[in-house]
């Protein structure tokens, strides 16, 4: 049942860790809520307002400390008892700190804003401890830790006479976008050579399709894709009454069997002879015969000197049948 409010500064750690931190969000709290005198000696605060205040403090404790302390009531005495308890920090904390300030440099890190975070970090840690850091020590740091590559650099920095750190990083931080833009447009090609043109596929269908529909086929025959000829343009299938006719261009399937497939709608042969195919077609019904012919593995071949016609002689491209 521990936190059943939500707690507005970390608690404060049994080890104590944190609590130079702790410290300063407590007091910050303390003031906004106007309970700052209840932690001071010898204040005058209200039984209510104390009681505010134990509230706060004991609510922002390690569970461990709030048993320690469970008989004290008054905030002031409680206060006390945790700075004595734990002021030492400073005295850990401090060599540590003026250990990390020494070795400080830019040089060490990859970029300028975690270099800006690690020196803010140090820096507050040391005034926490009483340590005074200036501008003036921020400044020379950052000089001083420039690499050995850069003097030139850090020279033309020196010379534009900076009097804040910020307006310092501020400058470091461009710089760095900058250069890292230069290196991405230098890495992106080969120099002297031209950006790859860009690659847009274009389909001419409309040419593609005029190009497969005056395909011609070889052999002989009256007429576009006709003859006894193999078919090269749309693929013949053998020479014989029952076959298959294939357009490229309607996608159609034209079965010469049975007769169907509306053929008076697309032929421009003469009208009496289109009825005397058909009707000769409906004499033999399904009992088409289907000869299939091969000579040396080659099918379709040349049969002397006669004449052949097959169904497709009669018939033109069945363009614009849909």
């Amino acid at each position: 049942m521990s936190n059943l409010a939500k707690l507005e500064i970390v608690a404060l750690d049994i080890t104590g860790k944190n609590y130079l931190s702790w410290v300063l969000d407590a007091e910050i709290h303390l003031d906004a809520k106007g309970l700052g005198d209840t932690i001071k000696e010898e204040n005058k605060a209200t039984c209510q307002d104390k009681a505010k205040a134990m509230i706060f403090l004991r609510h922002h404790l390690h569970e461990g400390l709030k048993t320690e302390y469970l008989t004290v009531k008054d905030p002031q005495i409680l206060w006390s008892n945790l700075k004595e308890r734990y002021d030492h920090q400073k005295t850990v904390i401090l060599p540590k700190s003026r250990y990390d300030w020494l070795h400080l440099r830019l040089q060490d890190f990859k970029s300028v804003s975690e270099y800006n975070s690690a020196m803010f970090k140090i820096t507050s840690q040391l005034k926490l401890c009483g340590e005074k850091i200036t501008n003036a020590d921020m400044l020379g740091k950052t000089y001083s830790t420039f690499h050995a590559n850069n003097v030139v650099l850090q020279t033309q920095y020196r010379e534009k006479g900076f009097k804040k750190y910020s307006e310092l990083i501020s400058c470091l931080l461009v710089a760095e976008q900058n250069n890292e833009l230069l290196m991405k447009n230098h890495e992106a090609r080969p120099t002297g050579s031209t950006p790859f043109p860009e690659a847009n596929v274009t389909s001419h269908s409309g040419k593609i399709s005029k190009n497969k529909d005056h395909a011609s086929s070889s052999g002989r025959g009256r007429g576009q894709w006709r003859g006894r000829g193999r078919r090269r343009g749309f693929g013949g299938y053998g020479r014989g009454r029952g076959g298959y006719y294939k357009s490229s261009h309607s996608h159609m399937k034209w079965d010469r069997k049975d007769g169907k497939g509306h053929w008076s709608r697309v032929c421009r042969t003469p009208k009496h002879l289109v009825d005397l195919y058909q009707s000769s077609l409906k004499k033999k019904g399904k009992n088409v015969e289907t000869n299939l012919v091969f000579e040396d593995g080659e099918g379709d071949f040349e049969s002397g000197d006669t004449t052949h016609l097959e169904v497709a002689d009669f018939f033109t491209s069945p363009e614009g049948n849909n």
